[in-house]
C-alpha cells in the first residue's frame, strides 16, 4: 500500500557545519493563537531550539505552546501603545519598529514571516530600516491559506499580498494545493517552495486514556472529535449534523474543542436538536492530544482547508478521518485507508461512511493503522531538514 504525499523528499546528508559554523539566530514573527498557523511557527521554532539555533518570537502575546522555559528560545513582545489620535492602533508600526529592534541587539541571521498579511508586509518596511543601517535581513515568509484563500482576496489588500510575497527573500507554502492556488490567483514573479505542516511524535501519539474516555462515555459510547475555531468556513454544523444521523444508529459521543465566532449558533443548533446530553463544548484546550486519544472518528467537513493540521495530529493519534475534499486535505487524508474524504456539505455521505467505520471494528482498526502510517510520513524530524536546507539556500544567496 502506498500513502502519497506532495513533495515529501527525505534530505539525506544535511551538513549542520556547511549550512553555519554557528547555529543561526532566527526571528519568528506569528500569530500567537491556537490556529494552524500560531502552533506550526512555535512548534517549528521549538524543533530548531532543541537542535542548538536561538529563536526570536516576535509577537503581541506568548503563543500557546510556548509554555515550558528553554535556554534557546526567546519572545520579545511588541507592545502598541494606544493614543486618542489613533481610531485603531497602529499594531503594524510597532512590530516594525520591535523587529528592528531584535535585529540590532540580537544579532538575528533571518526573519521568518507567518502570514503575508500583515506579517511579510512588515517584515519588507523593517528590512527597509535596517538596509538604511548597513544591515541585510532575509526575510522567508509562509504561506498558511488565510491570508491567500480569504483575506488576500479581498481587492483592498491584493496589492500588499503581492508585493510582500514577490519581495520576501524566500516563500514556503504549506500544502501544494496552496502554492497553486497562490499562483492562479495573484501575479506572483517568486517562487513557492512546498514544505508541508507537521507533527511533533513526541506529543501526539495514542495514550493510554481509559479512566478519561469512561467519564466522557461511561456506557462504551463511539467517541467522535471536532477541533477549529469555530469561523463558518470550518461548517462545524456539518460536524452536528453528521453526529445528529450517527447518533440515531449508534450510541456515541461528540467533543467540541475550540471557539470562535460560531460557538453560540452551534450551541443553539444542538438545543434545536435535542441532543445536548451527547455534545460537550469544552472551548480551547491546550491537551488537545489527550482528547484525541480517546476518539474513534475525526470530523473535518470545511469548505476550505490550506492543509488541515488538525486532522494530521488526529491521525497521529491513531484516529480514522471523515472530512471534505476541499483544499490540501487530500494530501493527507487517503479516501478508503486513512479514512474517507466526501463532497463539502455531503453530510449524509459523511454520516453513512462514519457509521460504516464505526459498525466494522476490524476495518477500524486497519484505518487507524493506516492514519498512523501516513502521518509519520510528516514527522517533524522529516520536515525541519527541509526549512533547515531552505534557510540555507535564502542565506546563502541574500
Amino acid at each position: 500500500m502506498t500513502l502519497p504525499v506532495w513533495g515529501l523528499k527525505k534530505i539525506h546528508n544535511f551538513d549542520h557545519k556547511q549550512f553555519n559554523r554557528h547555529f543561526m539566530n532566527i526571528g519568528v514573527v506569528c500569530y500567537p493563537t491556537y490556529g494552524g498557523s500560531g502552533v506550526v511557527a512555535t512548534e517549528l521554532g521549538l524543533g530548531l531550539a532543541k537542535k542548538g539555533y536561538q529563536i526570536h518570537f516576535i509577537t503581541y502575546r506568548k503563543p500557546p505552546r510556548l509554555s515550558a522555559f528553554n535556554t534557546n528560545v526567546f519572545f520579545h513582545e511588541v507592545s502598541a501603545m494606544e493614543y486618542p489620535l489613533f481610531e485603531y492602533t497602529p499594531y503594524e508600526t510597532a512590530l516594525a519598529s520591535k523587529i528592528v529592534d531584535a535585529v540590532l541587539y540580537e544579532k538575528i541571521d533571518l526573519l521568518h514571516v507567518h502570514y503575508a498579511i500583515p506579517h511579510a508586509a512588515v517584515a519588507y518596511m523593517a528590512k527597509q530600516i535596517l538596509k538604511s543601517k548597513g544591515i541585510n535581513l532575509p526575510i522567508v515568509t509562509t504561506l498558511h491559506g488565510t491570508d491567500i484563500t480569504l483575506t488576500g482576496s479581498d481587492p483592498s489588500f491584493k496589492p500588499v499580498v503581492e508585493f510582500s510575497i514577490n519581495n520576501s527573500d524566500g516563500v514556503t507554502a504549506v500544502s501544494q494545493q496552496l502554492k497553486e492556488e497562490t499562483f492562479a490567483n495573484f501575479n506572483i514573479s517568486n517562487e513557492i517552495e512546498v514544505i508541508h505542516n507537521f507533527i511533533d511524535f513526541d506529543r501526539f501519539r495514542k495514550t493510554d486514556k481509559d479512566h478519561f474516555k469512561k467519564a466522557i462515555a461511561p456506557n462504551q459510547e463511539k467517541i467522535l472529535v471536532h477541533t477549529s475555531n469555530f469561523r463558518k468556513v470550518k461548517r462545524v454544523d456539518d460536524v452536528i449534523h453528521v453526529f445528529e444521523k450517527v447518533r440515531k444508529q449508534i450510541p456515541c459521543k461528540l467533543i467540541l474543542i475550540g471557539d470562535g465566532p460560531e460557538r453560540k449558533p452551534m450551541e443553539d443548533l444542538c438545543r434545536e436538536l435535542d441532543i445536548c446530553q451527547d455534545v460537550r463544548f469544552l472551548g480551547k484546550q491546550d491537551a488537545i492530544e489527550e482528547l484525541l486519544a480517546i476518539a474513534d472518528i475525526f470530523l473535518l467537513p470545511s469548505a476550505n482547508e490550506s492543509f488541515g493540521l488538525a486532522a494530521l495530529e488526529a491521525m497521529a493519534c491513531e484516529v480514522p478521518v471523515i472530512s471534505s475534499n476541499a483544499g490540501g486535505i487530500p494530501e493527507i487524508n487517503i479516501d478508503g485507508e486513512t479514512g474517507y474524504m466526501c463532497e463539502i456539505g455531503d453530510i449524509d455521505k459523511m454520516a453513512e461512511r462514519t457509521i460504516e467505520l464505526l459498525q466494522d471494528e476490524h476495518k477500524l482498526g486497519i484505518f487507524r493503522q493506516n492514519a498512523l502510517q501516513q502521518a509519520k510520513r510528516f514527522h517533524i524530524d522529516e520536515i525541519l531538514p527541509h526549512y533547515e536546507k531552505f534557510y540555507q539556500k535564502i542565506v546563502n544567496k541574500s
